[in-house]
C-alpha cells in the first residue's frame, strides 16, 4: 500500500470552488434564463425520473435553499481533495449517481432536488473512512465534521415536511459503501527507520554516537575529517588562529 502524503496543491481549493461556480451557474440559468429545468429532479421509480439522478445535485428551490447548501458543499470537499485527493472525484461523480439512485429506489414521489444528498455523501464518507483509518489526523477530522454536521443526522428520517429525507438517507448510505469500497486508500503516517522490523541499530550512523548505556560519544563526522590547529600560530597572541581541515587518509 503507497503511503499518501498531505500537501496542498491548486487543486485542493480550485475543484471545490468550480464545484460551487457550476451549482451557482446553474441556479443563475434557471432564473434568468428557463425556470423551467427545475422540474429535471429526481421522480422516485418513474423512467423519465432517471435523468434527475445526474441534474437534481445541480438544481435547487431557491436561493436560501441554495445558500444552505453552497457552505457545506465547499467545506467538505475541500477537506475530500486535501486528504483523499486521489480518489476525491470518484467519491463526488460516483456519489451523485449512487445516492440519486437510492433516492430514485427508496423515494415515495415528488421532485427531489438540491445538493444535499451529495453533502451526506462527503459527510459520510469521510466520517467513517477517518474511523476506519485509525489515524490521528483522520479521525481528527472525522470529529470536526461531526462537530460540524452532526445534527445533520436527524434528516435521514421523515421529521421534516417538504425536504428529501430519501436523498439523504441515501447520501448517508453511499458514503458508508465508499468508505469501505476505498479502505485501501487510506493515509499512511511515516514510518522512521527505527520502526522498521529490520531496523539493526549497529547500522544506524546516529546510533553509532552513543554507547551500550546511552551516554553519548564524541561525534565523529562521517568523512573523519580531522581539526588541527598550528600550534606556533596558536602561542601568537597577536596572530590569528588558522583552522587546518585535513581529511583522515585511513
Amino acid at each position: 500500500m503507497s503511503t499518501q502524503q498531505f500537501k496542498y496543491s491548486n487543486s485542493v481549493i480550485l475543484y471545490p470552488l468550480m464545484l460551487l461556480f457550476l451549482e451557482w451557474l446553474v441556479f443563475w440559468y434557471q432564473v434568468r434564463v428557463d425556470y423551467g429545468i427545475k422540474a429535471f429532479g429526481i421522480r422516485p421509480q418513474k423512467l423519465e425520473g432517471l435523468l434527475g439522478i445526474f441534474t437534481s445535485p445541480f438544481l435547487h428551490g431557491d436561493i436560501n435553499h441554495l445558500y444552505n447548501n453552497s457552505i457545506p458543499l465547499f467545506v467538505l470537499s475541500l477537506a475530500l481533495f486535501y486528504f483523499y485527493k486521489k480518489i476525491a472525484w470518484k467519491v463526488i461523480l460516483y456519489g451523485i449517481l449512487l445516492s440519486g439512485f437510492l433516492t430514485w429506489l427508496i423515494g415515495s414521489g415528488g421532485n427531489h432536488i438540491g445538493a444535499s444528498g451529495l453533502i451526506y455523501v462527503l459527510v459520510s464518507f469521510i466520517f467513517f473512512k477517518g474511523i476506519f483509518a485509525k489515524y490521528y489526523r483522520l479521525i481528527a477530522l472525522s470529529l470536526m465534521v461531526i462537530f460540524l454536521y452532526g445534527s445533520m443526522i436527524w434528516y435521514v428520517f421523515p421529521i421534516k415536511s417538504g425536504m428529501s429525507w430519501e436523498g439523504h438517507l441515501g447520501g448517508l448510505i453511499t458514503g458508508l459503501v465508499f468508505a469501505l469500497i476505498f479502505r485501501r486508500h487510506v493515509a499512511k503516517p511515516e514510518i522512521y527507520k527505527w520502526e522498521q522490523p529490520d531496523y539493526n541499530e549497529d547500522d544506524d550512523p546516529f546510533m553509532r554516537h552513543f554507547d551500550e548505556n546511552g551516554n553519548f560519544i564524541e561525534f565523529q563526522p562521517e568523512e573523519d575529517i580531522e581539526l588541527e590547529i598550528d600550534s606556533e600560530l596558536e602561542n601568537n597572541s597577536n596572530s590569528n588562529i588558522n583552522y587546518i581541515f585535513k581529511k583522515n587518509e585511513d
